[in-house]
C-alpha cells in the first residue's frame, strides 16, 4: 500500500484514477480547487465515491497557494501523481497568463513542496498537445517539441523542462505523461465527444471546425488510467528516472469518422454547421506507444465504438436524472 498525492483529484482522469487507487488499497490525499473552467458541480459529483473511502483525505486548495501546499505535503507520500491543470487549447490563446499561473507556477509549487518534504517520485500529466503540428507520425517521444502552437501546449512543455531541472538538480524520479485526447464517462463538457452526444441529443447543430478531414488519438479513460498505474508503478520500482511516455491508442479518427460513430451509438442523424479551422487546433494526433508498452507493459484495451457506447449510456443516465 503506497500513500499517493493526486492533484486535480476531481476532474475527469483524477477522479477516476482516485477511485482506482482506493480500491487497489491505496491512501490518497486528493487536491483540487475546483476551477471555473467547467461547472465545480461536476466535479464534486465525480468525488462522491472517494470521499466515502476513508482512505482518502482531501483538501480543496488552489496549487498556487504555498503555505497551504507545503503544509499538505508535510504530511509525507511515496508519490505525487500532478494532474492538476488548467485545460483547453483555444480559451489559453484568450487568457495565456492564466495558463502560466495555474500550469507552470503550480507545478513549480509541487516541486518546491515535494523538495522541502522529501517526496522524491513524481508522474505528471502533460499532453500530446506538446509536438504542435509535427508532421512526422506517429509521434514518438524523441521528436523534438519546441514548436508549441498555443499557449496551453507552451505551458505543457514548460512544466516538462521545469520537472528535468528538479530531476537534475535533486534528483528526482520523474515520468512526464503525454496524454492523448482521453474521453469516456465524466469527460468535461466541452471536449468533442462530450459537446457533440449534448448537441445531437438536443437537436443542435454540431459546430465542425475544417472540412472534417482533422483526426484525434482518441483514449479511453480506463486505458489512461492503466497507463498511470503503470507509471507509478515503475517509479516505485526505480531509481535515477527521467522519461517522458506516450499514453494515447495508436489509432487517430478523423473528425467526419468520429461524428459518424456516434451518430450510430445513439441513433441520431446529426445537423452539421461547418466552420473554419480554430487558431492553436493542430491537423492529427497520434501516439508511438512502443515506449509505454516496452517500459509500463501498456497495452490500450477499449476499442473506440466500446468506448463511445459506454459514454452515451453515461450521458443519458445523467441527463435522466436532472
Amino acid at each position: 500500500m503506497n500513500k499517493i498525492i493526486v492533484t486535480g483529484c476531481a476532474g475527469f482522469i483524477g477522479s477516476h484514477l482516485s477511485e482506482t487507487l482506493l480500491k487497489e488499497g491505496h491512501k490518497v490525499i486528493g487536491i483540487d480547487n475546483f476551477d471555473s473552467y467547467y461547472s465545480p458541480a461536476i466535479k464534486r459529483d465525480n468525488l462522491k465515491n472517494c470521499l466515502s473511502d476513508k482512505n482518502f483525505l482531501f483538501f480543496e486548495k488552489d496549487l498556487r497557494d504555498e503555505a497551504s501546499v507545503h503544509k499538505i505535503f508535510s504530511e509525507g507520500a511515496d508519490i505525487v501523481v500532478h494532474l492538476a491543470g488548467k485545460a483547453g487549447v483555444r480559451p489559453s490563446i484568450e487568457a495565456p497568463q492564466s495558463y502560466i499561473d495555474h500550469n507552470i507556477t503550480s507545478t513549480r509549487v509541487v516541486l518546491d513542496a515535494m523538495k522541502k518534504n522529501n517526496i522524491t517520485k513524481l508522474a505528471f500529466a502533460s499532453s500530446s498537445s506538446v509536438y504542435g503540428n509535427n508532421p512526422q507520425t506517429p509521434w514518438h517521444e524523441d521528436i523534438n517539441v519546441d514548436n508549441p502552437v498555443s499557449p496551453y501546449a507552451f505551458s505543457k512543455k514548460s512544466c516538462e523542462l521545469l520537472n528535468y531541472t528538479w530531476h537534475h538538480l535533486y534528483k528526482f524520479d520523474i515520468i512526464n505523461m503525454r496524454f492523448f485526447t482521453v474521453y469516456g464517462p465524466r469527460q468535461r463538457p466541452d471536449l468533442a465527444i462530450h459537446k457533440f452526444t449534448r448537441m445531437m441529443f438536443e437537436n443542435v447543430p454540431l459546430t465542425l471546425f475544417g472540412d472534417g478531414s482533422s483526426a484525434r488519438d482518441y483514449t479511453y479513460v480506463s486505458d489512461t488510467v492503466s497507463g498511470i498505474l503503470g507509471v507509478i508503478s515503475y517509479l516505485m520500482s526505480h531509481n535515477s528516472v527521467f522519461e517522458i511516455v506516450n499514453l494515447g491508442n495508436n489509432h487517430p479518427v478523423t473528425l467526419k469518422e468520429l461524428v459518424q460513430k456516434i451518430s450510430q451509438v445513439t441513433g441520431i442523424d446529426p445537423k452539421i454547421e461547418r466552420l473554419p479551422v480554430q487558431p492553436g487546433d493542430v491537423d492529427i494526433t497520434y501516439a508511438d506507444i512502443r515506449k509505454a508498452k516496452r517500459m509500463i507493459g501498456y497495452q490500450p484495451q477499449v476499442k473506440l465504438e466500446d468506448g463511445l457506447t459506454n459514454f452515451v449510456e453515461w450521458f443519458k443516465k445523467k441527463k435522466a436524472a436532472l
